[in-house]
């Protein structure tokens, strides 16, 4: 067929579903306002307080997929075409290709669908995954997409997310956070807790930990030179953490210095002179 009788063939084509092609453009028109309605709907309810964020997002997403689904059946159907056919299109000419090729997708999906009902975390919390902090800014049936403290977007297949191990801060909740001091065995552990507290004190006047519950010291280790004191605080400013850990351990040191106690890890020297051993700390 030359090319002349190809763009006749599709203009006869076009003539005689002509209607058919105006009822299919107007659907889509249709079914991108009914979107968009539903959007702002469920935008709505949500700065109502009315919806969770991850309610909101989740049913957002499945309306968006059934509205789709619905116009696309629409529009083959005024073509002839059902999905049943296209179905059985697709398995003939590459349902074997597909299969292998959509195991992965197919588990990913079935964990997204997993990971969306089960909510081991919410959109907008803090989780620490894989060695590092991140935010969870969308749960799709694929993939969880998080954003990283250097600002970097990440998207975790759901599978991964099912076999790791999820520490989930979420966003306003009281965690206990802990810095650990070593300083020698010829400081009274009254004098080292003193001084611990007070770096406490110094945090809440800040506003970088909870008033309460209230900090507090345990002896947490022996050893050879030194004894390990940790000081435990509360916070609930989540999105702060690591700026609140390391204003933490500033404090503490500050404070130590102020107090003369040297948190300085002991190490052991050996050293040979004349064939003799001699060892210094």
């Amino acid at each position: 067929m030359n090319p002349l009788d190809f763009l006749n063939a599709i203009g006869e084509w076009g003539i005689a579903n002509l209607p058919n092609i105006v009822f299919s453009f107007v659907t889509m028109i249709v079914g991108y306002i009914v979107i968009k309605l539903v959007a702002r709907e469920i935008r709505s309810l949500r700065s109502q307080n009315r919806l969770e964020q991850h309610a909101a997002y989740t049913l957002n997403r499945l309306l968006r997929w059934i509205i789709f689904v619905g116009v696309f059946s629409i529009i083959l159907a005024q073509f002839g075409i059902t999905l049943g056919v296209v179905s059985g299109l697709v398995t003939i000419l590459g349902g074997t290709i597909i299969g292998f090729a959509a195991i992965n997708t197919l588990g990913n999906t079935i964990a997204g669908l997993i990971v969306m009902t089960s909510r081991p975390f919410k959109v907008g919390d803090r989780i620490f995954f894989n060695g590092q902090f991140a935010d969870v800014e969308a749960i799709e049936l694929i993939y969880t997409k998080m954003r990283t403290l250097d600002n970097v977007l990440v998207s975790i297949p759901n599978q991964e997310l099912l076999k790791a191990e999820i520490d989930n801060y979420g966003k306003n909740s009281v965690v206990r956070r802990g810095c650990a001091i070593t300083p020698g065995y010829e400081l009274s552990s009254e004098q080292v807790e003193t001084a611990l507290l007070e770096a406490a004190k110094r945090l809440v006047e800040m506003k970088d930990i909870l008033e309460e519950p209230e900090a507090y010291v345990w002896v947490t280790k022996f050893g050879n030179y030194a004894v390990e004191y940790t000081l435990y605080v509360f916070i609930q400013d989540i999105k702060r953490l690591p700026a609140i850990d390391a204003n933490l351990k500033r404090t503490v040191l500050e404070t130590c210095k102020q107090h003369g106690i040297d948190i300085s890890t002991p190490t052991i020297i050996r050293t040979i002179k004349n064939g003799k051993e001699t060892t210094e700390t």
